[in-house]
Parts: C-alpha cells; sequence; structure tokens
C-alpha cells in the first residue's frame, strides 16, 4: 500500500512541479528517487547484487537509453526546422497558405501541416521542430495569440494522426508484435473515430482561440523571435514545400526497412533540399544549423528526464500490483486494455512505452477470452495516445518550453483539452462501435 501511495503521489508531485515552471532536469529524478524510497528499491547499484534493480541504475538506464536511440533524429529534425526558418521558407510557406484559406484559418493550416508530416511516419517531436517555424510566422500574421500554438501542434500531431489505421508511427506498430495484426487493423472504426476526433478537436480549438481573442488576446511578439521582414526577398512558397516532401517521400520510402532510423535520412535529406533550392535566401547558414543543434540538446534532455522517472516507476513492485489490478477491470475487456494501456502510459509519460509494458500481458490473457485482436489492436493504440500528455510528459514539456517558449500554466490547459481529453472520447467512440459490431 505504501508503494502505491508513492506511485501515484510521485506522479502527481511531478505534475505539479512541472505546472509550478520547475526544471524538468530536476523535477524528474527528485520524484523518482520519492517513489523509489517508498517501493524500497535501493537507491546505488553498490548496494545490490549486479544487475539488481536500484534508482540509479534504472533512471539512468531509462535517461542515457532515450538519447542513445533518439539523439541523431532530434539533432537533424531540430536543425531543419532552423534552416526552414532562416531560408525564409517557412514564412513563404506560411503567406502562400495565408493567401489560401484566409488568416481565420490558421490555426487550421497548422495542424493539417502537423498531420501530413506525421502520417507521413515523421516523428512527433521533429514534426513540432519543423512545422514550429510556420506556426510562429502564421498566428503572428493572423494576431492569433500565441498560447495556442503549441496546442496546434499536438492536435494534428497525436490524435487523428498518430494513432490511426496506417499510420506508420510506433504507437500504432507496436501491438502487431503482440496481438498478430496489421497497421490497418480495424481500419472501418478508425475511420469515424479519426474524422470525430478532427472535427470535435478543431471545433474546440476553434472556440478556444476564438474566445481568447474576444477578451482582447492578441498576439504578443518576443525579443527571441526571428523577426518576419516584409520587405525581405522571400523564395518561391512550392519550391519551399519541397524539402517537406522530400521528408515525407524518403520516410515512406525506408520506414519499412530501417524503422525509426529512415528519419535521419529524410531529414537529412530535408537539410539538403533547403540548403540546395534556397542558397541564395540563407541569412546565416550556420548560424541556423547551431542554433537547431542547441535546441535538440535541451529538447532531448527534458524528454530523457521523463523517461528515467518511467524507467523507476515500471522497476516498483506498486507498479506491477497496479497493472494486474486493470487487467482485471470487469466488463468489456476493451474498456479493461484500454484503461490499463492508458494508464500506463500516464505514468511512464509515454504512449509507446505504455504499449510495450501493457501489452506483453494484455495480449494472452484478452485473446485467450476471444476477443478480436483487430478491435484490440485499434483501442489500445487510440488510449495510449491519450494520458501521455499528462503535463510532466516528454512531448509536451518539449512542446511548449523548449520549442514553443511557453509556460505550462499559459499554454497546457489548451494541450491537455486538445491531446488529453479528445483522444479519450476517441477510444471510447471506438469501444462503442466495436460493441455494437462495427
Amino acid at each position: 500500500m505504501l508503494g502505491m501511495i508513492g506511485l501515484f503521489a510521485g506522479l502527481a508531485i511531478l505534475i505539479y512541479l512541472t505546472m509550478r515552471g520547475m526544471n524538468l532536469l530536476i523535477a524528474a529524478p527528485i520524484t523518482a528517487l520519492f517513489i523509489a524510497i517508498l517501493n524500497g528499491i535501493p537507491l546505488f547499484p553498490q548496494l545490490v547484487e549486479e544487475g539488481a534493480v536500484n534508482f540509479l541504475t534504472n533512471y539512468m538506464g531509462g535517461f542515457t537509453g532515450f538519447i542513445a536511440s533518439w539523439y541523431l533524429m532530434f539533432l537533424t529534425g531540430a536543425i531543419f526546422g532552423k534552416v526552414m526558418e532562416d531560408s525564409g521558407g517557412a514564412d513563404s510557406i506560411s503567406q502562400w497558405i495565408v493567401s489560401k484559406i484566409g488568416m481565420k484559418r490558421a490555426a487550421l493550416a497548422v495542424v493539417i501541416a502537423c498531420a501530413v508530416l506525421t502520417y507521413g511516419g515523421v516523428s512527433l517531436f521533429v514534426v513540432a521542430f519543423s512545422v514550429y517555424p510556420m506556426a510562429l510566422s502564421l498566428f503572428k500574421q493572423a494576431d492569433l495569440p500565441r498560447r495556442f500554438i503549441p496546442a496546434a501542434l499536438a492536435f494534428g500531431s497525436t490524435t487523428f494522426t498518430m494513432t490511426s489505421a496506417g499510420s506508420p508511427e510506433i504507437q500504432n506498430w507496436i501491438p502487431i508484435e503482440f496481438l498478430g495484426t496489421t497497421p490497418y487493423a480495424g481500419w472501418q472504426v478508425s475511420f469515424f473515430v479519426a474524422i470525430f476526433m478532427f472535427l470535435f478537436g478543431y471545433w474546440w480549438l476553434k472556440r478556444m482561440i476564438s474566445k481568447a481573442v474576444a477578451k482582447g488576446e492578441k498576439f504578443v511578439a518576443r525579443d527571441t523571435d526571428k523577426e518576419v521582414d516584409m520587405e525581405r526577398d522571400l523564395p518561391n512558397p512550392l519550391l519551399s514545400m519541397i524539402p517537406l516532401v522530400v521528408v515525407l517521400g524518403i520516410t515512406l520510402v525506408f520506414h519499412n526497412s530501417l524503422g525509426t532510423s529512415a528519419l535521419i535520412i529524410s531529414l537529412s535529406g530535408g537539410i539538403l533540399a533547403t540548403f540546395l533550392l534556397n542558397k541564395k535566401y540563407f541569412q546565416n547558414f550556420g548560424h541556423a544549423v547551431g542554433e537547431g543543434a542547441m535546441g535538440a540538446v535541451i529538447a532531448i534532455a527534458n524528454t530523457a528526464a521523463v523517461v528515467g522517472f518511467g524507467g523507476v516507476v515500471k522497476a516498483t513492485p506498486a507498479f506491477e500490483s497496479a497493472v494486474n489490478v486493470m487487467t482485471d477491470i470487469p466488463g468489456s475487456p476493451l474498456i479493461g486494455g484500454a484503461l490499463a494501456v492508458a494508464v500506463i502510459a500516464g505514468l511512464t509519460g509515454s504512449s509507446s512505452g505504455g504499449q510495450a509494458i501493457a501489452l506483453p500481458l494484455l495480449a494472452p490473457h484478452y485473446l485467450d477470452l476471444g476477443v478480436n485482436a483487430d478491435a484490440l489492436h485499434r483501442t489500445v493504440a487510440i488510449s495510449s495516445g491519450s494520458l501521455d500528455s499528462l503535463p510532466q510528459g516528454g512531448y509536451v514539456v518539449t512542446t511548449i518550453r523548449s520549442i514553443a517558449g511557453e509556460t505550462h500554466k499559459d499554454a497546457y490547459p489548451a494541450f491537455g483539452a486538445l491531446s488529453v481529453v479528445v483522444p479519450l472520447l476517441g477510444a471510447a467512440l471506438a469501444v462503442i462501435l466495436f460493441s455494437l459490431g462495427l
């Protein structure tokens, strides 16, 4: 019982400290230490047998493991976003989009850009890096409150695209290993759920922005913003889109053979394409690359801090007990599966982590009960993209703080509404539709 209290109290403290603005590199290890102590986990490897669970090894294993796996993706993604910004390509695209769909639909343009890249297989973090410069320019021209930019980025990336049938994102592929399904599992239900999440989520985003504007909120420029020179000679918008197409195309070609490593090639291709097409428009290519590299380090460190927290959480006896309780929830097995994955994703701050931990336990249990594998695949995939976006989540902190430079107090209410509530409603709708035999 003490361990269970420590587990959920530690998560609550981490959320509180994050919302209060504490640096995640400090808050995550402190709260992980709190959980370890209440669960009786030894603090150092010297106090246990070789290979045994301990706070330091488990935390740093998660921390360094994430950096080892994702650093080059973060690096190339951040540099790609910066060179698109410095070359004027992002401004050119944003001005072209505004001219076609109007300033009032600036948020929709951001959502669509994120959706296209995400469904093309580009990592969520990379999408945020790449689209943010365009989003900033769009919101500035439309004079919309900048605190809604992270919500627009997250909505376009983590809801109706990330977990939909056919998506090459890892959240749609993990269940295949355990359930013997395909990326298109439950595609009929997935289609209706995706449409619902898009329509409802965009309506909600537009409503929140409209209410803020009605209260007098406007875009507030900062000294750190890259000023948009209206007199500047910008590259052709259609040519500026080619690097985005290059990233998407290379990812689609190499995703099956290289997995996430395809992102390194595709983003490097995007950087090269931007340089070759817009070479004469760059203000300072070297400086842009340097800024991108520094941004990548900050972003991946914040994310790794939360992954380390999850590494400690997974090692606690209380965590195993919590998983067992959720797998024994009465009623439709789809409800228990969706809830278990969502809660574990919340505890570990990772949608893919929630699936990877829960499915080895859930899959044999539910398949033996005769649960439809395609239905379980789609339900747990959608639910995994909900509670992973609690305030302490690595993607959340990276997008709000490191990329957009906002505070949780200003940006998270809209962010949480679209990236937590909307997917939860989508998961509930999926359970209902599957239960009706669709």
